[in-house]
């Protein structure tokens, strides 16, 4: 049953409609991996006869026992964040003669098979393995490296159990910092010395391998823990009642100022406003209008003019980018219906505009203050939003022609790349990098108001010819209608 499985998800990836893009992702997250991989080997090579230098009267291995408790922590965070429970359409075999055992059994022996569960081992081997060149007692470094397995494992159920419980917040990521967090105060103002408790743990197996058995206990009820969730969730109708919930319906009649692109301008802000994922576009604006304050009041980014542009794209513009970079894949679960429709696409469209041009305009007149730090940045970032509704509206939505990637609007926002793939990673070159490149080249040869000035006109020019612009992007997507359809049929 496990071969056809994996059959069945290998054929699921080959089939995909992003399945070349897919690859290039999982090429550059291969590389990524490669790095993490060298570093933790480079780590493991020098780990003891580091800790030897500088704790000569101590073993090493009670040492790093002694910190396990802070790397316990981290994983848990990294794995939160990154980590995510491998999945199977699990729905069309629900309606056959398949167990649901085989299927939870499946996914969490699966989940075991993940990078983060082998990253670990690539710097704790060659230290035990340097242990035992050393003449440590063979048992005792086994029974240590399988302790250190087990935990790893226990990280990895642990992290699913937080998420299931997680998932259904808004702000998602608020119990694994809350939990780890917690502990790591109690840690540090000696209420419960949590690092004391783990290190001892750790010794007391190195030194007496029966008490093994503690940790490969916990991690047997975690797992069973695990299925019990998964089971509770794999049915046909598994998410169809929701609860009910009082809904603050506002009629927002305030758009039919916008004329025939009304309808769509109203759709958007009530799927911006109604979904867990697309709220955090609304909290990204808070993010973006005090970005500069990470760089400004340090002196010494006031003398870097070059990157005041920089600093005003991102502002002005981080909900152009957040939100636009997923279009129309925002609307991927309803899109064959909106197809079917007497609709204007090009009005369609142009409602996306519109509510990117306007965020961005409130962006800039909201960082007005940022005058503070001196007219400079207030000009960068005025000259900044014209070229963001000038030319990066534009070109964000003829890359969203590009999206192939269906996105489920009900799953949480924090970390999540569902809807990711080759266009989000390449648009950011056009929509950062060539501004800055290009006002870069201009504050070299002219100076920064000239600079400014060009960027501005820029915009302009893209503002003057959007007209002849929306109409080629339509055409675009209207070529592309179909094979986005099927794409977003997909789960891919």
């Amino acid at each position: 049953m496990i071969t056809q499985f994996l059959k069945l998800e290998w054929k699921s990836f080959i089939r995909s409609a992003s399945f070349g893009k897919s690859i290039g992702i999982k090429i550059f997250m291969g590389l990524f991996a490669l790095y993490f991989i060298v570093m933790f080997l480079g780590a493991g090579l020098v780990l003891y006869p580091g800790l030897k230098k500088e704790f000569p009267n101590q073993e090493p291995v009670y040492i790093l026992n002694s910190v396990l408790f802070y790397w316990i922590l981290i994983d848990l965070v990294f794995r939160f964040f990154f980590q995510k429970l491998p999945v199977m359409v699990v729905k069309p075999l629900l309606t056959l003669p398949v167990k649901r055992n085989k299927i939870v059994n499946y996914v969490l022996g699966k989940s075991a098979l993940s990078f983060f569960n082998f990253l670990p081992l690539f710097a704790i081997v060659p230290f035990s393995v340097t242990l035992l060149v050393k003449g440590y007692a063979v048992v005792s470094v086994i029974s240590w490296v399988l302790a250190i397995v087990l935990v790893v494992l226990i990280i990895n159920f642990l992290n699913f159990i937080i998420e299931s419980f997680s998932a259904e917040t808004d702000f998602s990521f608020l119990p694994v910092i809350l939990i780890t967090g917690g502990l790591y105060a109690l840690n540090h103002f000696n209420i419960v010395s949590f690092n004391t408790i783990i290190g001892s743990g750790f010794n007391a197996i190195y030194n007496n391998p029966i008490y093994v058995i503690v940790p490969l206990l916990i991690l047997m009820g975690l797992y069973f823990y695990n299925a019990k969730l998964l089971k509770k969730k794999l049915f046909l109708d598994s998410g169809l009642k929701e609860k009910v919930k009082e809904v603050n319906a506002s009629n927002l009649e305030w758009t039919k100022n916008f004329g025939d692109i009304a309808p769509f301008l109203k759709l958007d802000l009530k799927l911006i406003w109604r979904n867990k994922r697309t709220k955090s576009s609304v909290w990204m604006l808070v993010m973006g209008l005090l970005y500069g304050l990470v760089f400004y009041p340090n002196p010494k980014y006031q003398e870097m003019e070059w990157f005041f542009v920089f600093i005003g794209v991102f502002s002005t513009g981080i909900f152009l980018i957040n939100f636009g970079q997923f279009i129309p894949a925002w609307d991927s679960g309803y899109y064959k219906l909106l197809m079917t429709q007497n609709i204007k696409y090009e009005e369609y469209l142009k409602s996306k505009f519109t509510l990117m041009a306007i965020s961005v305009c409130i962006l800039f007149v909201l960082g007005i203050p940022y005058l503070f730090f001196g007219w400079k940045i207030l000009f960068a970032h005025f000259a900044a939003a014209i070229y963001n509704v000038g030319v990066n509206t534009h070109v964000i939505m003829y890359g969203g022609s590009f999206n192939r990637k269906k996105i489920n609007l009900s799953q949480k926002a924090a970390f999540n790349y569902q809807g990711t793939g080759a266009v989000q990673w390449l648009i950011g070159i056009p929509l950062l990098i060539f501004p800055l490149g290009l006002f870069g080249l201009f504050y070299y040869l002219t100076g920064f108001e000239i600079a400014c000035v060009i960027l501005a006109v820029l915009g302009i020019i893209g503002i003057v010819l959007h007209q002849k612009l929306m109409k080629i992007i339509t055409n675009k997507y209207l070529q592309s209608k179909y094979k986005m359809i099927d794409a977003f049929n997909q789960d891919n």
